[in-house]
């Protein structure tokens, strides 16, 4: 008794937790399945797969703001990568004096509110045309999403032996060909990791595409802003169904990928 009575305290902080994590994805379950439910009945009173009806109908354009969503979060990844990869490496490999500097600067647009930082952003690409663009939305996802791929890029190469790159060297490699050889293959997982990432939060982003894509660009993220405004919260939660599983299954992908010897040397 004096066993379960000390560990109470872990037990309710543990459970509390669980309420808190697990809590709204039940509550958007229940909701995804409802057909109807008025106060003060504490469940659905009636269940079914109306709303699912609803949101696969072809002019409902569920599924098109999801290939948009798609579409977007892959550009992004790529324009993100072309970024990444050589300033990973220059970030990892080069004695920069001002390293660290050039490390904080990716982190500017994540130190202020995105409303403000979206907000302006949007005013110039309107001024140059960018606005309701594909690729001005690929644009402002990318300035969120270089911060997760420099830095983990970063920690990749920087966990990357260079021994093994003056081995090559030494065997008469050129930078050119060790880099493709040596260092991007065994940098590989790390930047798959990096690319994830950037991939999900592309997939998620509301803010950015919300002042620079509407009303011309529709993703799953505006289209269930939409619909959870309107009191529409099947066709919501539904939406965020979506956008959940692809996010989890990629983070089971992520924890396979980004290993612990590159996890610490982020930052670094």
């Amino acid at each position: 008794m004096r066993l379960s009575i000390k560990n109470l305290p872990h037990i309710l902080l543990i459970a509390l937790f669980a309420w808190v994590i697990f809590g709204p994805l039940l509550n958007m379950l229940i909701w995804a399945f409802t057909e109807s439910w008025f106060f003060p009945a504490k469940l659905p009173t009636v269940w079914g797969f109306k709303y699912w009806e609803r949101v696969f109908r072809p002019q409902a354009g569920a599924i098109d703001s999801l290939l948009t969503s798609v579409h977007i979060a892959a550009w992004t990844v790529v324009v993100s990568l072309m970024v990444a990869i050589p300033a990973g490496y220059a970030l990892a490999r080069r004695s920069l004096p001002v390293r660290t500097l050039i490390m904080l600067t990716f982190l500017i647009p994540q130190a202020f509110p995105s409303v403000a930082v979206f907000i302006n952003i949007g005013r110039i690409f309107y001024d140059i045309g960018l606005n309701g663009t594909i690729f001005g939305v690929v644009m402002v996802h990318s300035v969120q999403g270089l911060v997760y791929a420099v830095w983990i890029s970063t920690a990749a190469f920087s966990a990357v032996d260079r021994d093994l790159e003056l081995a090559a060297r030494d065997l008469g490699s050129s930078p050119l060909l060790s880099f493709r050889t040596v260092s991007l293959p065994i940098a590989a997982p790390g930047i798959m990791a990096s690319a994830i990432f950037v991939f999900l939060n592309s997939l998620d982003e509301f803010t950015g595409t919300f002042f620079v894509g509407v009303p011309d660009i529709t993703t799953l993220p505006l289209m269930m802003y939409t619909a959870s405004m309107e009191g529409n919260y099947q066709i919501a939660s539904i939406t965020a169904l979506f956008l959940l599983i692809p996010s989890v299954g990629f983070m089971l992908v992520v924890e396979r990928f980004l290993k612990s010897n590159v996890v610490s040397k982020i930052g670094v």
